[in-house]
């Protein structure tokens, strides 16, 4: 609200023929920028939904961690509470604070390792870290007796992944050596997959057989949740399920890799779209350089219309020339270097059929012609994780709210 009264005050200092401060406050700051990511909470529930029918009733704990894969962590976190989804994952503590202190609430898994040092943090956020060193444990159990609290945490095996975790066979003296600190309560066991996306299971295979010799040598150490399971083995690895899943790509409508056997893959509906809108069209004669360094020059007359958007707001250098941008419901060539907040677009095919202010889609559909986030991924030589987690955070994230809030499950 503080922030607010500040800008409507700026609002009220710069533009004297605004009336009042109601008329401030409809000043939305998100459509000040031309450019926008649209998530489409529908989409997402669909999505919960599939995924929800893949598992049957065992909780799905989905990870929004990197600003929810660059679709906006507050949009989804909120929605995926609403949704009945009260256990999300994040990577580091601090991004479990400020989605906590932004009102989203659910109890956060946080999933990468973390230091000694930062123990109060979990224990004043209620947070469940996964853990996967004594001194860890130790320094989590001190800051829980200082609050008068216990802390639950999540033990990290590694079965082949090769990031962190303890050795499998270390599991149950780990266990054990956990039992030595009252404030500490071990409520899961985990693993991840390296290969799970992968074409050739073998290695999953071994990894699952290897997680469950684990499960069988703890049992009696009072666990609750087992779990293993990412995206890709919900789909293709159902004996990978155990007590728990942990989704992540798959939430937001994005496959996991090609070489996904499970035909719903299909059934996912992408989460977000990212658009931008036309500020200024002109004609240029044959043989014009475009943008820094004229990459590009014009073989016949062309009108070039420049869209505000480019590699500070996420969008990759290296897809100069090599872009197409959906308007007026076709595919126009994006065209010279794209700098850092504006990239220029061949509408030539468009000609007195486009304006100033037209939409620009960058990801998305409009009309029969699109771009999706696995062709960017393709010309840049990288995966669909890294298109959406690099869209910079000056773009707004707004979400289109679904008509209907359906509750899909209640998490544990």
């Amino acid at each position: 609200m503080g922030a607010r009264l500040v800008i409507n005050k700026l609002l009220r200092t710069r533009h004297p023929t605004l009336l009042n401060v109601r008329e401030a406050e409809n000043l939305d700051c998100r459509t000040s920028h031309a450019t926008g990511v649209f998530i489409r909470l529908d989409h997402l529930t669909h999505n919960m939904r599939l995924l929800q029918e893949l598992v049957g009733n065992r909780p799905l704990w989905p990870a929004i961690k990197a600003n929810a894969y660059g679709h906006g962590a507050e949009i989804v976190g909120h929605h995926l509470v609403h949704l009945g989804y009260n256990r999300l994952c994040v990577a580091h503590v601090a991004e479990a604070i400020n989605l906590i202190e932004a009102g989203v609430r659910a109890t956060f898994l946080v999933l990468s390792a973390s230091l000694p040092e930062h123990s109060e943090y979990f224990v004043a956020y209620d947070c469940e870290p996964v853990v996967c060193t004594l001194e860890m444990v130790e320094a989590l159990a001190h800051a829980a007796a200082r609050a008068g609290k216990q802390v639950a945490v999540h033990v990290k095996v590694d079965t082949g992944m090769g990031r962190i975790g303890i050795r499998p066979d270390e599991a149950p003296a780990f266990l054990a050596r956990c039992r030595n600190f009252p404030t500490v309560m071990v409520r899961g066991l985990m693993s991840h997959f390296p290969l799970a996306p992968e074409a050739d299971k073998s290695f999953a295979h071994q990894q699952i057989a290897l997680f469950r010799h684990v499960q069988e040598a703890t049992r009696g150490y009072d666990i609750t949740s087992y779990h293993l399971a990412n995206s890709a083995a919900i789909f293709d690895l159902p004996e990978a399920h155990c007590d728990a899943a942990r989704p992540g790509i798959a939430i937001y409508g994005l496959k996991p890799s090609p070489m996904i056997v499970n035909p719903r893959v299909h059934e996912l509906k992408p989460v977000l779209e990212w658009k931008t809108r036309i500020t200024y069209l002109k004609e240029v004669p044959a043989g014009t350089g475009l943008s820094y360094g004229h990459t590009f020059h014009t073989t016949h007359p062309s009108l070039i219309a420049t869209v505000p958007i480019g590699y500070g707001d996420g969008l990759s250098r290296r897809l100069s020339n090599n872009l197409a941008l959906v308007v007026g419901g076709m595919r126009c060539p994006q065209v010279g270097q794209i700098c850092m907040d504006q990239s220029l677009v061949d509408v030539t095919a468009l000609r007195g059929r486009v304006k100033v202010g037209d939409e620009a889609v960058i990801v998305g559909q409009q009309g029969q012609a699109a771009v999706t986030v696995d062709e960017l991924a393709d010309k840049l030589g990288a995966i669909t994780y890294e298109v959406v987690t690099t869209i910079a955070k000056r773009v707004p994230r707004i979400a289109i709210k679904s008509s209907h809030l359906t509750t899909l499950c209640t998490d544990v």
